[in-house]
């Protein structure tokens, strides 16, 4: 018998949040498909990981205390992997929310290059943490563990410093617009609020994690189950949930609405103070 856990996974608890991202997954499912906002699709793929993860975590739980490995894999690995798919679609949101308020020359970073460094970043973090993650569960020796939690934890570093910078980029870009702008900011701030929310969940999350790994398979993160449903599952049901109810695809309708609305009465300046109600009006035309 391997004792894969240092306490008896909940199964109570388990069926909750295999029914609350399966819900998730299936609503991000229809309104992807309805809006044709293809790029959500990671994030679907997030919560489906989460979905699957749990049910690994439920099989477990049933079978305690004699785990099998194919369970442990599943709820490792998955739980792991799902919030960087989370972040993908999250980066792929605000290079295409700047390009829709036209808002390019407020980014620091050009949108189409924005999404495409967030997304190496994201990339660099799902292979590291997969390897160490695959590591970790195969691992027949304490070294091999560690190794593991090593290349894991590394993953996570990268996946925190890209997430700050990230948050620090779409910082930039809402004080620099704002402060041109004439659209309404109720409307098209809103969906940079729910940018917002959903990276402050996905990072603390990944602290979380970060910190677990660190102190390893004997501190104190890993020791109770309190810690990875308070601070891993809760906040990726709300970031999944959030998302669903306050979908990227309506925001951006309405505040190019209201930006174009705005241009038409007062126009939008750019940081030189160029009008660019008149550029919009030249590209729509076009």
């Amino acid at each position: 018998m391997v004792n894969y856990y240092r306490y008896e996974p909940s199964l109570p608890a388990s069926i909750i949040f295999i029914v609350i991202f399966a819900l998730s997954s299936a609503l991000h499912l229809f309104q992807i498909i309805k809006t044709r906002t293809w790029f959500f699709s990671p994030f679907l793929v997030g919560s489906i990981f989460e979905t699957v993860g749990f049910i690994g975590r439920a099989i477990g739980a049933e079978q305690a205390p004699d785990y099998t490995f194919g369970p442990y894999v599943l709820q490792t690995l998955l739980l792991l992997l799902g919030p960087t798919c989370y972040a993908a679609s999250i980066y792929m949101i605000l290079g295409r929310y700047i390009r829709q308020l036209k808002g390019e020359q407020f980014s620091l970073i050009r949108p189409s290059w924005l999404t495409k460094i967030f997304l190496l970043g994201d990339v660099i973090s799902i292979a590291l943490q997969g390897i160490g993650g695959g590591k970790l569960v195969s691992a027949d020796t304490p070294d091999d563990r560690t190794k593991g939690e090593n290349i894991i934890i590394g993953g996570l570093i990268v996946q925190v410093l890209f997430f700050g910078l990230f948050i620090a980029v779409t910082g930039l870009f809402h004080f620099r617009f704002a402060r041109q702008s004439t659209a309404q900011p109720f409307i098209w701030q809103r969906l940079l609020v729910v940018i917002y929310v959903a990276s402050a969940l996905i990072l603390i999350r990944s602290l979380f994690r970060m910190i677990e790994y660190i102190e390893g398979h004997d501190g104190e993160l890993q020791s109770k189950e309190v810690y990875v449903l308070v601070l891993d599952a809760v906040p990726m049901t709300i970031a999944s949930v959030s998302l669903n109810i306050f979908h990227p695809s309506k925001y951006m309708k309405s505040a190019r609405k209201s930006l174009n609305d705005s241009d038409s009465e007062v126009g939008l300046s750019d940081p030189q103070g160029h009008s660019l109600g008149t550029m919009v009006s030249r590209r729509q035309e076009v």
